[in-house]
């Protein structure tokens, strides 16, 4: 069943795991290892959550790198079928 209008996983992100915590983008982002621009971009819904970068939060957050990966094709997907109607493609079968 497809979700309507999925969050983001920055927003999950944010609200499921750093306020609860208490982090800061500056806390949470050194405890993942990367920058605290790369993070800020993620949880303001700029930038995507990239496998590595769900390996990291499944090792920091002890939850699966697949649930951080499908909230992002949900994501994805959605906002993609938003503009189905406007895609030139021709159905193929067979001769």
């Amino acid at each position: 069943m497809k979700m309507h209008n999925p969050p983001h996983p920055g927003e999950v992100l944010k609200q499921l795991c750093l306020d609860p915590l208490g982090l800061t983008v500056t806390d949470a982002a050194r405890s993942l290892g990367v920058s605290r621009k790369t993070l800020s971009a993620i949880l303001n819904g700029r930038a995507g959550i990239s496998p590595e970068m769900a390996i990291r939060l499944s090792i920091a957050f002890g939850t699966s790198a697949e649930s951080w990966l499908s909230q992002q094709l949900q994501y994805d997907l959605w906002h993609a079928e938003k503009g189905r109607k406007s895609l030139r493609v021709t159905k193929l079968t067979a001769a």
